[in-house]
């Protein structure tokens, strides 16, 4: 069973300070094609051409290394363990949290930056150093020294997609937004099984050359070398992306958007707006001592929370770093209030984008959980070689997750005239058709069951993504769409990626340590996190009741705007 990011979109500008819109379709073409001045001077670009189509193809890839340097891990996670002399719960955490910390609270300013500065270059910065990051976790020889490395991938990841998302909603027009935003997200998949692949096979061959890890080059182990092997030629995918052209921003919509003249001061302040102890400050220039109150009492109701946790959960890195990233979250929040209230309403008066913000990412918990425990999981319950587990589960991840993100974004786009909430139904279908395949999967005895099993988990939980991402978009104005998608993929990563695989590592240690085999206590952990899916399909319907209103006022908000500009 695959897992996926549950993208969000990032379109454009959001500060004070930030881009304008100049005017509505006026200036373009007939022919479909939009000329506007930019700082370099005179720039093209043609909605859905065979650039566009370009662009999409080298930001798949992009995306495929992504998820190929995220995924990883989980086929090495038994490696990794006995290796290390780790538990689940710390795996776990090694995967999630360690990486979705730092994703996320950097998500924030650089998605500030996608709105502001050009998204092809910050792909670029940000694929280089993600890569960097990945092959020298390969020379970790503790914990410690990989879950550093692992934060140091969560950073360099956290610019890909809010400006991906960018680039390709000002490539394409907004009716095949949730299509080309499902190709672009179907990466996932790609990179997931890819990785599962590669990172078996390395290990295999690996283990093959130099039975004795001492007599290894640099006495590397096979993970290790698995590690190596998929981070290195991310370095020259960086330089392809360096050489892709900046579209014009609001090219696919008639607008004109005023570049931003000091980009990386606005940065700087979103920056300074997550990080502890800035975020004091912030707050306090921003809103006086009042603000500083509530930021005060946000910090110790969140430490308390953490502590609690961690009572209950003992894992103390665990709970201090979900700990900061929630506090960051929370800070910036505050500080969105205060200094862009415009676009904090509009997000957070929206009842669809809450409850949007919400659900989803409940969807994600699962898969995240069921992706990345699956290996493991085979390894322990059907003792399969782990070139086969790695390959199977590979090429079900990627054959399959590619066909159900894809085929869900063609329907989003097809019945969403039809049906104003077929977005939001497409999460429920996918959690009830998908549920019954990862019950099959834990509790067959047949391990080509349940490679059929993962196969259809594959393909039917991740139909969702395009239209959850498209539907973001759609609530926002284009200057806000970065910021609210760096919320949404804010949630995504805490409730996703940072509970989801640590939680099923967590209850699985709690089911050992009470006398259950390895095996058959993380097939419990994974049954109970498959309550999830019920959470979420609750928040979406909740959501369905309040869409329509909730894109009229976006609408009404949206002329309102052009009429002032």
């Amino acid at each position: 069973m695959s897992s996926e990011a549950g993208g969000a979109d990032p379109g454009t500008a959001a500060s004070d300070g930030g881009s304008n819109l100049k005017g509505e379709s006026g200036g373009g073409a007939p022919d479909g094609r939009t000329d506007v001045n930019r700082d370099s001077g005179t720039a093209s670009g043609e909605v859905g051409g065979r650039y566009a189509k370009y662009v999409l193809v080298v930001l798949l890839i992009v995306y495929v290394f992504n998820f190929i340097d995220r995924q990883i891990i989980s086929i090495l996670a038994e490696e990794i363990k006995a290796d290390l002399g780790i538990s689940d719960a710390d795996i776990g955490f090694l995967y999630g949290t360690a990486f979705a910390v730092f994703y996320a609270v950097f998500g924030i300013p650089l998605g500030k930056l996608a709105d502001t500065w050009s998204r092809k270059s910050l792909i670029s910065l940000g694929l280089g150093f993600w890569s960097l990051m990945t092959a020298l976790s390969g020379t970790a020889r503790s914990f410690t020294t990989l879950a550093a490395y692992r934060f140091g991938v969560g950073v360099g990841e956290a610019s890909a997609t809010p400006a991906a998302f960018s680039m390709l909603s000002d490539y394409f027009a907004p009716k095949m937004r949730a299509t080309v935003l499902s190709i672009y997200s179907s990466g996932v998949y790609i990179g997931a099984g890819v990785g599962l692949f590669l990172g078996a096979a390395v290990v295999d061959a690996w283990e093959g050359w130099y039975p004795d890890a001492a007599l290894a080059p640099f006495g590397l182990a096979g993970w290790q070398a698995a590690f190596l092997a998929v981070g290195l030629p991310g370095l020259l995918v960086a330089l392809w992306m360096w050489t892709l052209r900046e579209p014009v921003r609001g090219l696919s919509e008639g607008l004109r958007i005023a570049p931003e003249p000091n980009p990386f001061r606005q940065t700087l302040r979103s920056l300074y707006a997550v990080l502890p102890p800035c975020t004091l400050f912030n707050v306090t220039q921003l809103g006086g001592g009042r603000a500083l109150a509530v930021n005060v009492l946000l910090a110790v109701a969140i430490a308390l929370f953490a502590f609690g946790a961690n009572l209950a959960f003992t894992n103390p890195m665990q709970w201090v770093a979900l700990g900061l990233g929630v506090y960051a979250a929370a800070s910036w929040m505050q500080g969105l209030k205060l200094r862009e209230p415009e676009t904090f309403a509009m997000m957070f008066r929206s009842r669809t984008f809450i409850f949007i913000s919400i659900g989803f990412p409940c969807l994600s918990f699962v898969t995240y959980g069921a992706g990345f425990w699956s290996p493991p999981y085979l390894l322990r319950m059907h003792d399969v070689a782990l070139a086969e587990a790695g390959t199977m589960l590979g090429l079900g991840a990627a054959i399959g997750g590619w066909a159900g993100v894809t085929l869900g974004g063609v329907l989003a786009d097809r019945l969403k005239p039809r049906l104003p909430t077929a977005r939001l139904w497409l999460g429920v279908t996918a959690a009830v058709l998908s549920t019954p395949f990862a019950f099959l999967f834990l509790l067959t005895d047949s391990v080509w069951v349940a490679y059929g099993c993962s196969f259809a988990f594959s393909m039917l939980s991740p139909i969702w993504v395009g239209g959850a991402a498209s539907t973001v978009n759609d609530l926002m104005l284009p200057k806000m769409r970065a910021t609210a998608s760096a919320f949404y993929i804010l949630m995504i990563t805490f409730i996703g990626l940072a509970m989801g695989p640590f939680m099923i590592g967590q209850f699985s240690d709690l089911f050992s340590t009470a006398g259950l085999s390895d095996g058959l206590a993380l097939q419990r952990a994974m049954m109970l996190g498959l309550a999830m899916f019920a959470v979420g399909t609750v928040f979406l319907f909740l959501a369905m009741r309040h869409l329509r209103a909730d894109e009229a006022a976006r609408n009404a908000q949206a002329q309102a705007l052009a009429e002032r500009e």
